[in-house]
């Protein structure tokens, strides 16, 4: 398939071992969930049934530390191959047990047509710059009390089979890329059950929050062209005045959505620095 930016349809991938989180439905939702394939990733859209899919280190390397994988997408879509399965592998490569989250989504059209120009409509420009690091935008704040729901049942879940997985219940993490990332960080600050050791929100939005007496080390990387970054540096500040750790890459290059990394970009080797601060700050 082409690596290019045409929408192309996919059938749905065999999902063996995804786990339903039983967390309910979406409303107002007429259509099933189905697959495209974008810049040569499998991406599924239109979910209603909330999943938990384990990727389980060989015994031999498992240290214990788990966390939960939340691709991003707008909330409209997940990419779940570029920042869901191959992340899983990554860390489970490390001995880390990963947990690709597969979240509800806000409903799209139901003909790929559809949605394709839906994706494909003119954008407004950008503001021009005023040669000052303003902040960028804030978009309108979505109702993600669904996503919510699903990342609480996976913590849920992932605690009450700890002993079958292999899993260290002090070491539970989430890390999250995009849209996924904001769900990262908002289930850090909303959440009343999850009780996250860290999180690694990456390339989400960079505003400034308001940062609970209770909250984890961080670990942010973002590349300094990508839309979201916009010169904002909110979010590292809010942890820092709050004097909870917090380690930020912003990165020369690697626009939005890179995964794992892209080639001849800087941002390529952000997944090495993140599992060495997970070895510094002991959970490897």
């Amino acid at each position: 398939m082409a690596q290019d930016g045409t929408i192309y349809p996919l059938d749905a991938p065999d999902e063996p071992n995804a786990i339903p989180l039983n967390t309910g439905g979406v409303d107002d939702q007429p259509a099933s969930e189905s697959w495209f394939r974008q810049w040569g990733d499998p991406m599924a859209r239109n979910i209603t049934e909330a999943t938990l899919t384990p990727l389980l280190p060989d015994p031999d390397k498992a240290n214990g530390t788990a966390v939960i994988v939340a691709p991003g997408g707008g909330f409209m879509w997940l990419s779940m191959g570029n920042e869901g399965w191959e992340v899983a592998e990554a860390l489970a490569d490390q001995g880390i047990a990963a947990f690709v989250l597969k979240y509800r989504l806000h409903p799209t059209a139901e003909r790929l047509e559809d949605f394709t120009a839906f994706m494909e409509r003119p954008r407004p420009p950008a503001p021009a710059s005023t040669g000052d690091a303003a902040p960028a935008p804030r978009r309108p704040q979505r109702d993600l009390s669904n996503q919510l729901e699903d990342a609480e049942a996976a913590y849920a879940m992932i605690v009450e089979r700890a002993d079958e997985w292999g899993v260290n219940t002090d070491r539970i993490g989430m890390i999250g890329f995009s849209a996924g990332a904001g769900l990262t960080m908002h289930s850090t600050l909303n959440s009343q059950t999850m009780d996250l050791a860290f999180i690694g929100p990456i390339y989400g939005g960079m505003g400034p929050v308001e940062v609970p007496a209770d909250a984890p080390p961080m670990f942010v990387a973002i590349a300094s062209d990508d839309f979201l970054f916009g010169g904002q540096f909110g979010l590292i500040k809010s942890w820092f005045d709050a004097k909870v750790p917090v380690e930020f890459h912003l990165y020369q290059n690697g626009g939005h959505g890179f995964g794992l990394g892209n080639p001849d970009r800087t941002s390529n080797r952000w997944f090495d620095a993140f599992i060495h601060w997970l070895e510094v700050n002991d959970f490897k």
